[in-house]
């Protein structure tokens, strides 16, 4: 018999990048108990979307500039999110805050990867490169990446899970950038996206 999987949306603004370690991810079994079901972009022109429709998963495309406000624009995500029956929300380089009403409509259902280990370079306006500007400011010698349940804090939810990257030398934002997301990122946002499908079922 064909076990309950949970109905996994991932939310993306641009290329992707996490969505892919996600679809990945999917294909090699790492997640197994959830499935992609839909991807939600605010940005007609995100790259994530062609990536969602070459894996052959669903998309909508829901921008806030077509709703009078920010209630409107989130009650049609809702809206699109209840309608295909999504259990859980991975926030996937989102780049709308998102109010404390559609957090706690979906409460401990979603999830972000942020790329520095909280508490350290995170909350409002810390998104991006910014993150690794000022790590490499501070002069940090271990940075990393943290999934986070989503609350009406920016980056305040309970910690889900962590992984350490080592910040060298020559590092630059970019070099950083990429080396977070390849060693911490697309390992732990899968991982956790396992973790709490597999909790969701169970209940």
């Amino acid at each position: 018999m064909q076990e309950r999987k949970a109905n996994i949306a991932v939310l993306v603004s641009g290329g992707g990048t996490n969505l892919q370690a996600l679809i990945n991810a999917q294909n090699k079994g790492v997640i197994k108990s959830g499935e992609i079901k839909l991807v939600i972009s605010n940005n007609s022109g995100a790259y994530a979307l062609q990536r969602a429709e070459k894996a052959n998963i669903k998309t909508a495309v829901i921008t806030k500039k077509s709703f009078a406000d920010q209630q409107s624009f989130e009650d049609a995500i809702i809206d699109e999110l209840e309608e295909n029956k999504i259990d859980l929300i991975v926030l996937a380089g989102f780049m709308s805050i998102l109010s404390e009403k559609f957090t706690s409509h979906f409460k401990n259902r979603i999830i972000n990867v942020h790329p520095s280990l909280i508490p350290s370079f995170c909350g409002q306006g810390f998104y991006g490169l910014r993150v690794h500007e000022e790590a490499l400011k501070k002069g940090v010698k271990v940075t990393g990446a943290t999934v986070h349940f989503v609350n009406e804090i920016p980056d305040g939810g309970e910690i889900i899970m962590q992984k350490a990257v080592n910040v060298l030398d020559n590092d630059t934002p970019e070099s950083l950038q990429k080396r977070v997301m390849r060693l911490a990122e697309w390992k732990i946002l899968p991982q956790s996206t396992e973790l709490i499908s597999k909790k969701l079922i169970e209940r």
